[in-house]
């Protein structure tokens, strides 16, 4: 998946996540900014999971930047994956 422009998915809603994606240049990498209200108790599994489904759907270079107000981990992974297809203009949506 080639990402294009920024966009994003979610919401600041309780149980929800807003989760922003910004391509970057080939060979940048993965800078993830991770802000949970949940982050002492599962903030290393969150990221952990970020980079499990970034790598499934292999994008290497990006900014990821996540706003979790304790969504579930599918919702997290939904979130990412709308967000990732809005950058690549494979779905309509915010900031696309």
């Amino acid at each position: 998946m080639e990402l294009k422009i920024k966009a994003q998915a979610g919401s600041f809603e309780s149980s929800d996540v807003l989760i922003m994606v910004e391509p970057q240049p080939t060979g940048v990498g993965r800078k993830i900014e991770l802000e949970s209200i949940v982050m002492q108790q599962f903030g290393d599994d969150l990221l952990n999971q970020i980079h499990r489904d970034l790598d499934a759907l292999g994008i290497d270079d990006i900014r990821v930047i996540i706003n979790d107000k304790g969504a579930l981990p599918p919702t997290i992974s939904a979130r990412l994956e709308t967000a990732l297809k809005r950058s690549a203009g494979l779905q309509a949506g915010t900031l696309t």
